[in-house]
């Protein structure tokens, strides 16, 4: 007897990339309040946060401090200490979160890099999203690129892919020919007449990407420019409402 086909369904849900500089502003003072206000203002689903602080001996520290702010679940992906605190990317989420794991991109004497994967339950079945910040050596993020490639692509994964984070790459180049190659690259400029997110207070490179491969369309994207978020970090955020099917 022939199994009926299984519908799809269509999960609606607002990712962030957001590289938040310690939480140091461009007035040099470190507000993680301000952080969460230009977060809040986003009411994302799903944030991917690079360059931010973890727990330390005496402090939940700035992940647990954000996601506490927002309401929202936190897991971070430590790639080195700075001044003895745990440093590196995070997600927040609404969703349930499955798994976490992180991949090694750490290229030779470079600052060590590193892919945080998350696998999200969207109800009846997962999405996988990839967190990451490249090097800023140009064959350092070549070698990233296509090791990123590899681990998001890995057959074992079922879901959706979602690849969200700071790519420092200031004008097209390797690394991303190499993901536009294999993965679908959000067009910022298709929905906003400036797609420029560093820095801050006067944008004039597109570091900040999102990439997807499956069932996954893109409804619209949002770089907020308030008063805030001009000051709260050297990066704005990226943030798309995108529609999954699963």
């Amino acid at each position: 007897m022939t199994q009926p086909a299984r519908a799809h369904r269509t999960h609606r849900l607002r990712v962030v990339t957001y590289n938040v500089h310690r939480c140091q502003g461009l007035d040099r003072r470190t507000r993680p309040e301000r952080i969460a206000e230009v977060l809040a203002a986003l009411d994302a689903d799903v944030i991917a946060l690079q360059e931010v602080l973890g727990p330390t001996a005496s402090t939940p520290g700035q992940v647990a401090d954000l996601g506490t702010a927002l309401g929202m679940g936190s897991v971070m992906a430590p790639t080195k200490t700075y001044r003895g605190v745990p440093f590196g990317n995070a997600v927040l989420s609404r969703l349930p979160m499955r798994a976490h794991t992180q991949h090694d991109l750490s290229w030779q004497h470079r600052e060590p890099r590193t892919a945080q994967r998350v696998d999200l339950d969207l109800g009846v079945g997962l999405l996988h999203l990839f967190n990451v910040h490249f090097g800023t050596a140009l064959m350092e993020r070549r070698v990233q690129a296509t090791a990123l490639v590899t681990h998001v692509l890995d057959p074992a994964l079922t879901g959706a892919r979602l690849v969200l984070g700071d790519f420092n790459e200031w004008a097209r180049g390797l690394a991303t020919d190499i993901l536009s190659g294999h993965l679908h690259s959000l067009d910022v400029s298709a929905h906003l007449p400036r797609r420029r997110t560093y820095p801050a207070v006067l944008p004039v490179l597109h570091l900040d990407h999102i990439y997807y491969e499956g069932r996954v369309s893109v409804d619209t994207v949002t770089i907020p420019r308030g008063r805030t978020a001009l000051l709260a970090s050297d990066h704005l955020p990226l943030a798309a409402d995108l529609r999954v099917r699963v």
